[in-house]
């Protein structure tokens, strides 16, 4: 019998979980362990361990290849190149204190794109050879362009599958920008960080600016329904808001994702938000009682289940691998391949985090522009790197199957790559985001399961969601 190497980390609860290098996992008792470190396991124990995909038959050929293809599931792959951030300005009409990019002024020259870069961006586009594309406009505040968002828009239509997405503050709803959001393959995206005076605080600044938006937030789910748009709050780690009011202003609204994001160590916020650079026991526990009180709210009312968006990608990276492409959280993760930023002067970023460290003077990690291309020796470089299959901390995690490399939070925050993994923020936010799930999991209680059920989209809630073997 070939037993599958165990990662082995204490749970909350005391039980041994144990993960196995395709992501499988059970937990149980320091007993079961003893008796494999002794080979002295009985055959209740083998059976057990067989029959959950932690042991194979030398002569099980099956098991073998099933083995392997876990295996490789769990990796990531990049393909063609099909998801594009596009910032056809970086001028913006709002001052927002943790602005992650630095915008420019309303009426400041050279933030746009030229006639080159626009020429280049579509030709680009001609050459793509994957029949689907997603594209995000960002900026800035992509809706000062409508023009060039819709030149984009009309050389896509040769692609079989679209997606497009404006990122905007929703200062501007007129109906030139109507005519845009009217396109059942556009979507809205927009930030909400609680209630109106939570919102104006941090971004609208002004009662005039705070009122304008509310309008035209509700305006746009009156016409086309929630489903359409999704919002996210920016939150202060130092001062959160209210749990219950931060989420009824999205359930009030019809939305049913919260992503409960903290302030990003990116553009202004690195001088404004200092603080925001690590985040502390405290944040954690808010975050933990954010979802608690999601799901007590989803069990007590099931019209609606809510969910907080990172907490959801996170549990279906152990239950379904290869079903998310967050691209944060990908490993290895390919930068400038299946994925790229294009800016206001057309230069190719790998991420949009890679972006706002440029535009903050922090590094240029740029690899390249749109019109010569991004096959660089820097992109080279970084992908070198991309992956966590070689660190030694990352080895011994028990969640490393789950789990990714992110070099740019890394250069951000210390402002290197070669950091102690455990001592990082990346590591330590994700040993807390998966303690706590792998807490949830093992949770009895219905609620619980009926929650986590949902996140994972199942119909129905199964009798346990983790193996346990006593």
């Amino acid at each position: 019998m070939t037993f599958l190497p165990l990662r082995v980390r204490a749970t909350r609860s005391g039980d041994m979980l144990c993960v196995n290098d395709t992501g499988s996992f059970f937990a149980t008792t320091t007993r079961l362990l003893d008796r494999l470190g002794d080979n002295q396991l009985t055959p209740s124990d083998l059976a057990f361990l067989k029959a959950e995909g932690h042991a194979i038959d030398p002569q099980d050929r099956l098991g073998d290849v099933a083995y392997l293809y876990n295996l490789a599931e769990r990796a990531t792959f990049a393909e063609q190149l099909d998801y594009l951030i596009l910032v056809p300005t970086l001028r913006c009409n709002l001052s927002c204190s943790y602005c992650q990019v630095s915008r420019a002024g309303l009426n400041q020259p050279g933030f746009d794109w030229d006639d080159a870069t626009l020429t280049a961006v579509l030709e680009m586009l001609d050459t793509l050879p994957s029949p689907r594309i997603k594209i995000e406009f960002q900026g800035g505040e992509p809706t000062l362009r409508p023009d060039l968002i819709r030149a984009v828009i009309e050389r896509c239509e040769r692609f079989e599958e679209r997606q497009f997405v404006i990122c905007t503050n929703l200062q501007r709803v007129d109906d030139e920008i109507l005519a845009l959001f009217e396109r059942p393959d556009l979507y809205i995206s927009t930030s909400l960080d609680g209630d109106a005076l939570t919102h104006q605080r941090n971004r609208t600044a002004t009662d005039s600016n705070t009122d304008l938006f509310l309008h035209n937030l509700k305006a746009v789910i009156d016409r086309y329904g929630p489903h359409k748009i999704s919002a996210l709050p920016t939150i202060d780690p130092t001062a959160p808001p209210d749990i219950d009011t931060l989420i009824d202003s999205y359930a009030g609204l019809g939305f049913d994702s919260i992503f409960l994001r903290p302030i990003n160590f990116q553009g202004f916020a690195r001088k404004r938000h200092s603080a925001s650079r690590e985040q502390d026991a405290a944040w954690r526990a808010y975050h933990e009682r954010f979802v608690r009180r999601i799901i007590e709210r989803n069990w007590r009312d099931r019209s609606t289940v809510l969910e907080e968006t990172y907490t959801s990608i996170c549990l279906r990276r152990i239950f379904q691998p290869g079903a998310e492409r967050h691209v944060d959280l990908r490993n290895p993760n390919p930068l400038g391949i299946d994925y790229v930023v294009i800016d206001h002067d057309g230069t190719v970023y790998p991420t949009d985090e890679a972006r706002m460290l440029s535009r903050s003077g922090v590094i240029d990690l740029s690899i390249g522009d749109v019109i010569s291309g991004w096959q660089s020796e820097q992109r080279d470089l970084l992908n070198a790197h991309a992956s966590n299959f070689d660190d030694p901390a990352c080895q011994r995690c028990t969640y490393q199957p789950y789990c990714g490399r992110d070099l740019v939070d890394d250069i951000s925050r210390y402002g290197r790559i070669d950091m102690p993994r455990l001592e990082t923020e990346f590591c330590r936010r994700h040993l807390h985001l998966f303690d706590f799930l792998f807490e949830l999991i093992y949770d009895n209680d219905p609620a619980t399961r009926y929650s986590l059920s949902r996140w994972l989209r199942l119909d129905s809630n199964p009798e346990r969601l983790g193996a346990r073997y006593t």
